[in-house]
């Protein structure tokens, strides 16, 4: 069985969030800082990966029964996969309740997305 690679995207420290690489305008990537986003930026790369993450963080309460998300124009297995892959990257974490996994995106996985994607200020 293969290892589970876990992207290490954000470290928090207290309540707040450092984003695993700087704005793309503030500097150049470093190559493990280019890998990190790489992996991110791939994991979401697929329209229904994309979907399904867009499904669980704009889920009511912050997360979301499989059951709940499951109808995305593709087969369970297929959901399963993605959201996997999902999980893999970091992107998502995940809980068995019974029979049903729920899915979370982490607070600070959002904001390490949107520190890494913003413009540095003009001046």
């Amino acid at each position: 069985m293969s290892k589970t690679k876990v992207l290490p995207l954000i470290e928090a420290d207290g309540q707040n969030a450092a984003p695993c690489c700087p704005p793309l305008t503030e500097r150049p990537f470093t190559s493990d800082e280019a890998e990190t986003a790489a992996r991110m930026f791939k994991a979401l790369g697929d329209p229904v990966r994309l979907r399904l993450f867009s499904l669980v963080a704009s889920h009511e309460g912050g997360e979301a029964c499989v059951c709940d998300i499951s109808d995305v124009g593709v087969s369970q297995p297929t959901v399963s996969h993605h959201l996997k892959k999902l999980k893999d990257a970091g992107l998502l974490a995940s809980e068995r309740r019974g029979t049903w996994v729920y899915y979370r995106v982490e607070p600070s996985v959002l904001a390490g997305m949107g520190q890494l994607l913003a413009l540095r200020p003009a001046g």
